[in-house]
């Protein structure tokens, strides 16, 4: 079964290599330019914070690489999970191999197994790329978390790219057909990617909220991932950073204040006197978050979500397979 699944997979397997080492080359080249240019960067503002954060860092010919690493995954599923089993009951050639002494379970084992093996394998070498090009861009914006950074770095993508390969195989199985399985497989991976990004990522762990008075700042260290910030009344009335529903929510005398620092000929833009009158009323900053610590249980919990999911589906692969009729 081995050397069946080789012949039929070596064309697929040698371009697949060849995109891979195109792709490594073209990044390696940009990422060293990166890396140089930042390299100079750390030189000329030796170590002081604001100077990195405002310094311009080029991010090469390849502003969107991350991004690869959420594509390869979908098209891995599409291109050789949905065909894996929709093709051979498509044209048939399946009746032939199940008639032979090897049984669907070990035919399906075999299969399945060297194409997630390669999805895990694949997914693994461009998200070690990406990570390692978007080293400079995470230390000068602590970003890790964000969205489109924390999904296409670290060891997520091989999550993403299991579970593709196991959805396409198992939408191939249920279709019986290839063009409605590769639909269901990359509608299914996009659903569940924003679902679990917008909806279920910030919840993993409890998070974290510190208040503090509305005359200072507090800034997380490290890249923290701010879920939300801004002030809240003794009442537990909350208005967020940005301040744009701020002055309804003041009490009167705050809102004399707030009128008089923003009338014409005022400091207009000038929050701190309102700040105070709203500290004396007891309103207080607060900031809630993921501490920068977490960033690296976020990946491997979402990559367990991912694998358990893709187990999950192969397993009700092999129950369709060892029940269904060719």
């Amino acid at each position: 079964m081995t050397w069946l699944v080789w012949r039929q997979y070596r064309a697929q397997g040698a371009i697949a290599v060849a995109l891979l080492a195109a792709a490594a080359a073209v990044i390696l080249a940009d990422g060293v330019q990166i890396a140089s240019h930042w390299h100079s960067i750390l030189a000329t503002c030796s170590g002081n914070t604001s100077c990195l954060r405002q310094a311009s860092l080029v991010n090469g010919t390849l502003g969107d690489l991350p991004y690869i690493s959420l594509i390869v995954p979908a098209v891995l599923g599409i291109l050789w999970g949905a065909p894996l089993v929709a093709h051979e009951l498509e044209t048939r050639t399946i009746d032939f191999a199940w008639t032979q002494s090897v049984t669907r379970t070990r035919w399906l084992t075999v299969k399945a197994g060297w194409l997630l093996l390669a999805a895990a394998v694949c997914g693994g070498a461009i998200t070690a790329l990406t990570t390692w090009w978007s080293g400079p861009d995470n230390a000068q914006h602590a970003s890790a978390f964000d969205p489109g950074h924390f999904d296409t770095q670290g060891i997520v993508p091989v999550g993403y790219a299991l579970f593709a390969m196991a959805l396409g195989i198992a939408a191939g199985t249920v279709a019986r057909r290839t063009l409605p399985a590769i639909a269901a497989t990359l509608g299914g991976f996009i659903a569940l990617r924003l679902v679990i990004s917008d909806f279920v990522r910030q919840h993993y762990t409890a998070t974290v909220t510190i208040y503090y008075k509305m005359t200072s700042s507090l800034t997380p260290s490290g890249q923290a991932w701010v879920l939300a910030q801004g002030a809240v009344s003794r009442t537990g009335r909350v208005v967020p950073t940005g301040w744009g529903d701020l002055y309804p929510a003041l009490p009167a005398s705050c809102q004399k204040v707030f009128f008089e620092t923003q009338r014409p000929g005022g400091k207009s833009g000038d929050l701190n006197p309102v700040f105070s009158c709203m500290q004396a009323h007891g309103w207080r900053g607060f900031i809630t978050y993921q501490p920068a610590s977490r960033y690296w249980p976020f990946q491997g919990i979402e990559t367990g979500i991912y694998v358990l999911l893709a187990a999950a589906l192969i397993a009700v692969t092999f129950a369709i397979i060892r029940r269904r009729d060719a």
